[in-house]
């Protein structure tokens, strides 16, 4: 019964395929339930769906899943892939489908208001209301929104109250002026202060700020300062000084590039394996006016160029764009007819897709800082995942050690171990060893003895060998730490590199060329951080040693002199030399009379 279903369905789904047109449109899967688990778009409604039931298309085990559960296929026809796209959208939003990515970012933008009313109040609110206000934004960005109305009362007084300034209302003398006039943050229309024209002027003005076209306001500002000294009324000038003062600096800090590019959207996108960031900008006249970032989770097989289309699609609407010229960091086939798509390789449409780029990438490390805290063992898994990845591993690298060796002009060779256990330091596994049979500076043979001492033990303790070592130290040091797990029979069983500092190369065994991983990658930072610890670790056994040695040879040496005075001094005068140099009564200071007699009298042939 259950084969002859689902050859049923099979053969339904076969015909139901068959039967979509060539056009453009928005097509949804049903399971048996007949709820929608899938909505998709194309530029051909049967090539696309049909691509589905070819089970050589694709490799995700998520899509397959998807496949065997598709039921029924229904579609609707639109005139063109934006308008598919629009439509998608909206279908998502509403149906929430399970194969679906959908934008985390369903909170509502505050906006900000000019009331429609004679004296119209500026304001901002979260509701648009359809009663002939000028709404500008979304902002997506608060703080910039509050930048913006806090630039706008600084240079325009206008009223904050809700009294209705009717004529009848202001001439009958029904208010009175409020706080707000007598401390200059309004001028005061309520009494018949200010006049209408004179206040709608100031509200042109703030519409050109809000849109970031503070040219015009500037000029207009400068002229009448000008107007203002020409006839000696300094006090004013000053006043419109300050407001031009504050919209250069607004300005400023908004234009990015050549302030001609008039308007044009930008969009870019990066990903790892599970998520995408996209940051979307609105430019106007070379200034920011609008700029949002958004994460995706991927779901199937979505592309970076399918999930910026879908980004775009939706900032477009929310931002209410009218744009004819769209720059993106990936190259697209879309066709849109109300704009054109173009990826630049140099000039100032190269520097506004790199400054989106890199807002971008703060947003992913803040996503994934903020992951951290929340899952920190979900984070691990990803950077192990991608220093896999980076580094074309077969195996996870759960357990990684890293070795440093460290001399002081050929004496008291030592080396040193770490260890980091799913992306984390396990201290109490870090280890250090004295090089035995190694006479002189060679880096090359401590290495080499090192190796072969740690894994010989591991093995003869069964104890769990790591996934990767990582070896400080450029060709020479790899090729010696490879000879020992040569001799211990792990040749291709544990993946092994070694890092050079100067460029940050990493170096495989037998492989000439160097790989380069990008500087801004978490594989890089774990790798360096695994290198700086093992110095660090090294360093510090190294500088014991050498302490412990001069104590043995020097001041252990002189009789009454123990250890514990030794280390005491050395801690207080900080070294050797300068303890030799100091006179008796300066000794004294710092150990017993007789002590002082001995080490001075001690070190005395020294200092003649």
């Amino acid at each position: 019964m259950t084969i002859d279903n689902s050859q049923n369905i099979e053969e339904s789904l076969s015909e139901q395929v068959a039967a979509l047109p060539h056009k453009p449109g928005v097509y949804r899967f049903y399971d048996k339930a007949d709820t929608i688990i899938y909505v998709g778009k194309a530029k051909d409604l049967r090539k696309r769906v049909s691509s589905y039931f070819n089970r050589d298309r694709y490799e995700s085990g998520k899509t397959a899943m998807l496949v065997r559960k598709i039921v029924s296929v229904k579609h609707i026809v639109v005139d063109n892939e934006y308008e598919a796209l629009l439509l998608e959208n909206s279908m998502i939003k509403e149906h929430q489908p399970k194969y679906n990515i959908q934008l985390r970012d369903d909170k509502t933008y505050p906006w900000i208001c000019i009331k429609r009313e004679r004296f119209p109040r500026i304001f901002p609110t979260r509701n648009v209301i359809k009663d002939g206000s000028e709404y500008f934004g979304p902002y997506a960005n608060v703080k910039k929104m509050k930048g913006v109305l806090e630039i706008v009362q600084k240079i325009h007084k206008v009223r904050t109250c809700n009294l209705a300034l009717t004529d009848q209302n202001i001439q009958g003398g029904k208010f009175k002026i409020c706080l707000e006039y007598h401390i200059g943050n309004c001028l005061g229309p309520c009494e018949g202060n200010q006049t209408e024209a004179s206040y709608n002027q100031s509200i042109d003005e703030i519409r050109g700020i809000i849109k970031g076209n503070v040219d015009g306001v500037i000029k207009s500002f400068k002229l009448k300062m000008q107007e203002a000294a020409a006839v000696l009324d300094f006090e004013a000038a000053s006043e419109y000084k300050k407001n031009i003062d504050i919209l250069d600096s607004y300005h400023s800090k908004s234009v990015v590039v050549n302030p001609t590019i008039e308007n044009v959207d930008v969009i870019s996108v990066i990903s790892d394996d599970v998520f995408c960031y996209i940051n979307y900008m609105r430019i106007v006249k070379g200034a920011v006016i609008q700029s949002h970032s958004v994460e995706f989770k991927r779901k199937l097989e979505e592309t970076e160029e399918d999930l910026m289309l879908m980004t775009l699609a939706e900032m477009q609407q929310l931002f209410q764009s009218d744009a004819k010229e769209v720059i993106c960091s990936v190259e697209t086939t879309a066709v849109w007819e109300h704009c054109y798509f173009h990826v630049p390789q140099r000039g100032d449409k190269k520097a506004l897709i790199d400054f989106s780029l890199r807002n971008a990438r703060f947003y992913m490390m803040d996503r994934q800082k903020a992951q951290e805290k929340v899952d920190p063992e979900r984070h691990s898994k990803r950077v192990m995942k991608q220093i896999q990845d980076d580094l074309h591993m077969t195996m996870l690298p759960q357990h990684i050690e890293c070795f440093d060796n460290s001399n002081f002009q050929g004496s008291f060779p030592v080396a040193a171990c770490v260890v980091f256990k799913n992306a984390k330091p396990s201290k109490e596994d870090y280890r250090h060893f004295n090089i035995k049979t190694v006479e002189g500076p060679n880096d090359f043979a401590s290495m080499e003895e090192v190796i072969y001492r740690r894994y010989k033990r591991l093995m003869d303790e069964n104890q769990p060998l790591p996934q990767l070592i990582i070896v400080d130290g450029g060709k020479g040091q790899l090729s010696s730490a490879v000879k020992s797990l040569d001799m211990l029979g792990l040749r291709g069983r544990i993946t092994i590199i070694g890092i050079a500092k100067r460029l940050e190369e990493i170096f495989f065994p037998d492989d000439p060329i160097p790989l380069y991983i990008d500087k801004r990658s978490e594989s890089l930072k774990v790798i360096q951080r695994l290198r700086n610890e093992a110095h660090r670790f090294g360093i510090t056994h190294h500088r014991n040693k050498r302490s412990k040695n001069a104590f043995n040879s020097e001041l252990l040496e002189i009789p009454g002199i123990g250890e514990k005075t030794a280390k005491e001094l050395i801690r207080t005068l900080y070294s050797l030399e300068r303890i030799k140099k100091l006179t008796q009564p300066e000794l004294e200071e710092h150990v017993t009379k007789a002590q002082a007699k001995a080490i001075f009298e001690y070190f005395a042939p020294a200092t003649k």
